[in-house]
């Protein structure tokens, strides 16, 4: 689909305060590393994360969500009453009802006549939010929107940590699919898109394109469906094959959008991948035929950060300058299910950045 209204005006993102870093896993799972005779540094190694944040116990997903809102809000210099729709569109969520989005629209103060709902499709829900509010602002129907997710990973990390060290019977196979789990990291980010004013108001969304592989859909799952900060979820990701269907789904989105938005490779300024790790990251470039050195990438030190991930490192991209003299822009995401959603932006380098580093 194409947009012709539409602008990406401002990203609000907030990181936690805690860092783990992965020597520190290695060092709680080293009763299983010395049984399983795996080599310290297998985790950073393999991944090429050093270090993941995590909220402090107790923290709410709806405060730090109307936060993230309220920074993109503020950056962009829009008042709460213009906002016609809040998707709140992470993986994890306070209740199976109601929606998170309804306390986190009633902390921001947003007017009683928007669109309040969430979104969950694994890492691609802020994406999947983007589009639905682009579609919206297109129809005309609203003058601008907010999708806004918070993911917390320490309720999976602490519940694999436990399970791998109670678990006798691991072997050096049966270790696999809980890698995965040990690489995702907790994080907060906005995305604040409204009616196209003029050029110089924030990144014009060109256009999106969505591609759904299904029958990869057990490729990577959790066990229940649980919500928010107090879950003990366990996943189970065969790693291996993930990699290779990703990579394949990925593939066939971003010919989809280069022939959908009329672009080249050439027309490519910069791209954001999903933020999953080295071996994704320089695979799925190598296989679309794209620039290491075009692509921005926060998962060395921000780890999976799950639906938040590409939005917030989009975020860091912006408000380091890296899209300076950069025009077009590809976004480039994929979820477990399979699906990939991917976005074309020009001007990134007018996206308005609110941020808080809960480590400062």
């Amino acid at each position: 689909m194409r947009f012709q209204n539409v602008s990406l005006l401002s990203v609000g993102y907030i990181l936690p305060p805690e860092m783990v870093t992965s020597e520190d896993i290695e060092r709680r799972l080293s009763p299983v590393y010395d049984r399983l005779r795996l080599p310290q540094g297998r985790l950073e190694g393999m991944s090429g994360i050093r270090t993941r944040r995590l909220w402090r116990p107790g923290t709410r997903l709806s405060d730090v969500s109307a936060q993230s809102t309220s920074l993109a809000m503020e950056a962009a210099g829009i008042s709460p009453d213009r906002v016609g729709c809040l998707i709140h569109a992470s993986v994890c969520r306070e209740y199976l009802e109601p929606a998170t989005a309804c306390r986190v629209h009633h902390l921001v103060g947003l007017p009683s006549n928007c669109w309040v709902y969430d979104v969950s499709n694994a890492c691609l829900g802020l994406l999947n939010g983007a589009v639905q509010i682009a579609q919206l602002i297109e129809a005309g129907v609203i003058e601008a929107g907010v999708v806004v997710g918070t993911e917390d990973c320490r309720g999976l990390l602490e519940t694999t940590l436990r399970q791998l060290l109670e678990d006798s019977s691991l072997s050096r196979q049966s270790i696999k699919p809980a890698f995965a789990s040990l690489t995702i990291g907790s994080g907060s980010c906005a995305w604040l898109l409204g009616k196209r004013q003029s050029s110089e108001s924030g990144a014009r969304v060109f256009g999106a394109v969505a591609v759904a592989r299904t029958e990869h859909h057990g490729l990577c799952q959790s066990d229940t469906d649980q919500a928010g900060t107090a879950m003990q979820p366990l996943m189970q990701t065969d790693s291996e094959l993930l990699l290779e269907a990703g990579i394949d789904t990925g593939d066939q989105a971003f010919r989809a959008l280069l022939e959908e938005l009329n672009w080249d490779h050439g027309q490519l300024d910069a791209t954001v991948c999903h933020q999953v790790g080295t071996a994704h990251r320089r695979r799925m470039l190598d296989r679309l035929g794209l620039s290491v050195e075009k692509d921005y990438f926060t998962f060395d030190r921000l780890g999976n950060t799950g639906s938040v991930a590409l939005p917030t490192a989009l975020g860091i991209a912006a408000s380091e300058d890296f899209f300076r003299g950069k025009n077009r822009v590809a976004l480039l995401g994929i979820g477990s299910g399979l699906n990939s959603v991917m976005i074309g932006i020009e001007g990134a380098d007018r996206i308005r950045v609110g941020s808080r580093d809960g480590s400062s």
